[in-house]
């Protein structure tokens, strides 16, 4: 060994370390992790499912949306909040949208944020009977936004023939916004409205930053409950019974809010 030259010697300590790390950081970690999460968190460790009638129907950590093939709300069930995570609640994509508060303006590839926003408030009022309208969004469910130019507004997210969600602004005629136009030099103006505080609730309308979110608020809960009631054909006061008893408190008594677990509730209806 001693004769070898020292840029082998260098090289045979460097596999033999590699060799080491691998053995403990790759197989004697893992196991030990797994064995203790096994032994201490078994419901938790297996994913938390949830069986039904002997089949696994979900996971307690896991949403799930709760629509027909069209992708439309059933409207017995409770539904959950929006997701972001590959095509909804895909445990493999898990993510956010990554998109922001000035995120405003529609773009032929995608909508904006807001617009976002403004079409699942709308929806979800339209479903539950009460105002879907928001600060920021026009009556047809996307952003209330204007480019400003010198002489003229456009209302951008609102591509022509639609009709402008304002006939003027600042003695400006609004116009609609026409295909293929590029607006990029104008003014950006969100417009607030004159809608008040949303009858829709924020978890409503935008995903979760995991997008595997399996609660939803409490207020979210109570929008839902008359229609749920109405659907199944049952007094009102017993489902908001139900929805008290799949409310889990704030953490450690103190941190965040109480939450309802959108499958387990569901579940608790079909078995009542």
């Amino acid at each position: 060994m001693d004769r070898m030259p020292s840029w082998i010697r260098q090289h045979i300590a460097a596999l033999r370390a590699l060799l080491v790390l691998t053995v403990v950081t790759g197989i004697i970690y893992p196991l030990v992790a797994t064995g203790v999460a096994q032994a201490l968190f078994t419901d938790k460790a297996n994913g938390s499912p949830i069986e039904k009638d002997g089949r696994t129907v979900g996971s307690a950590i896991i949403g799930q949306s709760f629509t027909d093939t069209d992708g439309n709300p059933v409207k017995k069930y409770f539904q959950s909040r929006p997701s972001a995570a590959g095509d909804g609640y895909d445990p493999t994509s898990t993510s956010a949208s990554n998109l922001g508060p000035e995120d405003v303006i529609d773009t032929q590839d995608r909508k904006s944020l807001l617009t976002q926003v403004c079409s699942r408030s709308k929806a979800a009022g339209e479903l539950e009977g009460v105002s879907g309208a928001r600060p920021y969004c026009t009556p047809d469910g996307v952003g209330a936004v204007l480019k400003v130019f010198p002489d003229r507004a456009v209302s951008v997210n609102q591509t022509c023939p639609a009709t402008p969600f304002s006939a003027t602004y600042q003695g400006l005629k609004v116009e609609c916004a026409k295909p293929g136009e590029d607006y990029a030099a104008g003014r950006t103006v969100p417009i607030r409205g004159s809608a008040g505080t949303p009858a829709v609730p924020a978890d409503a309308v935008t995903a979760s930053g995991s997008g595997l979110d399996p609660h939803i608020s409490l207020a979210y809960a109570e929008l839902q409950a008359p229609r749920v009631a109405k659907e199944r054909g049952l007094p009102l006061e017993r489902v908001k019974a139900l929805i008290d008893e799949h409310t889990t408190g704030r953490a450690l008594g103190f941190m965040g809010e109480p939450a309802v677990n959108v499958l387990e509730l569901n579940l608790a209806l079909d078995g009542r």
